[in-house]
């Protein structure tokens, strides 16, 4: 089974910063796949926050983190990675990574579109 586990979520005032880690094991094909980030807040669905493709040359943002945020990966490691800068109480949720279903060479935005998620972290921005 593909696993993938999220670490790095916490507390932080408005206007600080978190990185976020994903670290996948159990596909061979790692770096041939889509990566993504997605948010979900308490009574919400899930929200597509940003994602990146098999290479890495190609990236792709929700508007509300667009200049905030900076998504990337390490195919040698098996990692995805979310810079979190200046963040806002808004951003409060929990963020899940998620790996495409399909060998792709762009960024999908939908849930369906990805196969694999992690359990989650939070992250909590206070005022």
């Amino acid at each position: 089974q593909v696993q993938l586990v999220e670490s790095g979520g916490g507390l932080v005032q408005a206007g600080g910063s978190l990185r976020l880690s994903c670290a996948a094991s159990g596909r061979l094909t790692f770096s041939m796949y889509p990566m993504a980030w997605f948010l979900q807040a308490p009574g919400n669905e899930r929200e597509f926050v940003a994602g990146i493709n098999w290479s890495g040359g190609s990236t792709y943002y929700a508007d509300s983190v667009k200049g905030r945020f900076t998504i990337s990966r390490d195919n040698a490691k098996n990692t995805v990675a979310l810079q979190m800068n200046s963040l806002i109480p808004e951003d409060t949720a929990v963020y899940y990574c998620a790996a495409g279903r399909n060998s792709v060479s762009y960024v999908p935005t939908a849930p369906r579109d990805y196969g694999h998620w992690g359990q989650g972290t939070q992250v909590t921005v206070s005022s």
